[in-house]
């Protein structure tokens, strides 16, 4: 759906545009697999469970909105994408798209390494133990305390981002009398089919190095000339949130092409190729994500096949998936506060959080689903925007939707496949106190990021 831009934001007062995906399901208290996390159900009464707990008794000891994360599944999604790409392949988990401490410790356990694209992201790998040679350190302008602090800690890569990172981040390792490890990210002119924000791999954006006129060529030369550095591959991302394979296969003939000028040019075949992450998730029922194996499958057989084209070794393949792994793993749960029908359009439906805990409704046009979870209902099918409680026409949770009918103040609902850079964009717009991130396993709840309190925001207003 697209709407009409507004300098206040997008228009509050849309009705439900002909071919939207949205339609009344056949049964609103149905729970849509894809979308919810793998131990989600309903109980005998028709409350949600998750991990075995009622929301209801989330609700009551932890509040809301709260983060609810499945741990038992992100583990198995971690133990999923690590065996489809197995011990010739290595999967970074991409922090940006949720980190915590207790997350860290996760991926330590199940295997994954870690891609951090700043220093507070280091910073958390760092003090929960992920060992420093699975950490990659990614970003578009780090600053040279983040380079200093990463090379001196022996990070196992460095993705060099420009011209004047190369030199910065080759001075760097040799004041400290080290060799660091780097990758060149390049921009190989692949938009994927996404938002236009999110598409990364064209030429006109602040990511990477293009390989249009030589720069990607030029960047390489130099940083096989400078002590500091040992370049030992070339890393490609092309987008978020996408489904089709096609944007991989022109991207990595590129990037394979780019190593094929290397080995011609300097007589060395790099070892590695990252070819970044950005599969999509469910969000709704009409999106159709690709399972980890199919996508290890997928990957593999396109570098092998254009590498085998252009004479070369097959390099190590590295990918990134964050999203992938985190999304479909937690939902938001929020208190129905108050609902307000207009005749002929929709029902508002306000929630206790709003844009503060997901930006994504207003920055990208995101489509979530959403449910009630504290009962069922046998009542009729209504039309529903979920909005939050902020001073902003565009504080929108889920666009459009479908809730029952007899949907009251005090109900509790979800949004589901929350996981992903909603509580890492979350804010403190109007003051609002961010929510927490519960984890849940085998009937146990526990706080991994505890709920702000007012206390937090004044101790930062030094007045």
């Amino acid at each position: 759906m697209s709407r009409s831009a507004h300098p206040a934001g997008p228009r509050h007062a849309d009705v439900l545009p002909e071919g939207h995906w949205t339609a009344p399901a056949t049964d609103l208290n149905a729970l849509d697999e894809k979308v919810w996390s793998r131990t989600v159900t309903r109980d005998a009464d028709g409350a949600l469970t998750v991990g075995g707990i009622e929301v209801a008794r989330l609700a009551e000891e932890f509040g809301t909105p709260a983060y609810i994360l499945d741990e038992s599944d992100f583990r198995a999604r971690c133990r999923a994408w690590a065996d489809a790409f197995g011990a010739d392949a290595d999967v970074f988990y991409a922090g940006k798209a949720f980190l915590s401490r207790a997350v860290v410790r996760w991926l330590t356990e199940e295997g994954l390494n870690l891609d951090v694209c700043s220093g507070g992201e280091l910073a958390t790998a760092l003090d929960a133990g992920m060992p420093v040679e699975r950490i990659a350190f990614h970003g578009n302008n780090k600053t040279v305390a983040e380079i200093e602090r990463a090379v001196s800690v022996g990070v196992g890569r460095i993705v060099l981002d420009s011209f004047q990172e190369i030199v910065r981040v080759a001075h760097i390792a040799q004041s400290l009398g080290k060799r660091q490890r780097v990758q060149i990210r390049v921009t190989v002119g692949v938009e994927a089919h996404t938002h236009e924000f999110i598409a990364t791999a064209h030429e006109d954006q602040k990511f990477g190095i293009a390989l249009a006129g030589g720069q990607a060529a030029e960047a390489v030369r130099r940083a096989l000339t400078l002590d500091g550095l040992e370049l030992v591959g070339i890393h490609s991302h092309i987008g978020s949130q996408i489904f089709d394979m096609a944007g991989f296969e022109v991207s990595a003939r590129r990037v394979v092409q780019l190593l094929a000028e290397i080995r011609d040019e300097h007589g060395v075949e790099l070892p590695e190729i990252d070819l970044g992450g950005g599969l999509g998730i469910a969000y709704t029922s009409e999106d159709d994500p690709r399972e980890p194996h199919e996508i290890a499958k997928a990957l593999g057989d396109i570098v092998t096949r254009e590498c085998e084209s252009a004479g070369l070794a097959t390099p190590r393949i590295s990918v990134e998936p964050g999203r992938a792994i985190v999304g479909p793993t937690a939902f938001t749960l929020y208190e129905v506060g108050t609902i307000k029908p207009l005749e002929g359009l929709r029902t508002y439906v306000s929630v206790d959080g709003g844009m503060s805990d997901n930006i994504r409704t207003a920055l990208y046009d995101a489509e979530y689903s959403v449910s009630l979870v504290s009962r069922t209902s046998d009542a009729e099918p209504m039309l529903v925007r979920v909005v939050g409680k902020h001073c902003e026409s565009g504080d929108i949770v889920v666009k459009d939707a479908f809730l029952p009918a007899d949907l009251a103040p005090g109900d509790l609902i979800a949004v589901p496949a929350t996981g992903a850079y909603c509580r890492s964009m979350a804010s403190n717009y109007n003051h609002a106190l961010r929510p927490p991130v519960v984890a849940v396993r085998d009937g146990r709840a526990r706080v991994i990021v505890r709920r702000e309190t007012e206390e937090d925001l004044l101790r930062l207003d030094v007045g």
